[in-house]
């Protein structure tokens, strides 16, 4: 439990909110999130949930088993290639994205081909 409290305390300090601040944005009592960050009382399902909507962070990032707050997000800039909001994207750009990635298979399949 002691990295839970860590880490919700952590994350509260990290945006710059007091105790009360966070209860009435998450809407937990303030006697409650003071109560988890002392490590004196665990946290519910439901009160993981909302931590980590609010913190925009993983359930296993509050829960402790996670050093990363969101493994989903791309850490590189390489790596957010491959992440993208498609519904920015407008028509012709969708086409020519998948026109790219056909070629790209298509070159894949030519190198096994080739092997």
């Amino acid at each position: 439990m002691s990295r839970i409290k860590n880490n919700v305390k952590q994350l509260r300090k990290h945006h710059n909110l007091s105790l009360r601040e966070l209860s009435e944005r998450v809407n937990i009592n303030y006697s409650v999130i003071s109560r988890i960050e002392s490590g004196s009382r665990p946290l519910s399902d439901n009160e993981i949930n909302v931590f980590a909507n609010f913190f925009d962070v993983s359930a296993d990032y509050i829960l402790g088993r996670s050093d990363e707050p969101d493994p989903l997000k791309p850490q590189s800039k390489d790596e957010s290639l491959f992440f993208f909001d498609e519904e920015n994207l407008t028509e012709e750009e969708l086409i020519e994205l998948k026109k790219h990635l056909e070629f790209l298979r298509y070159k894949a399949r030519q190198m096994e081909e080739g092997n």
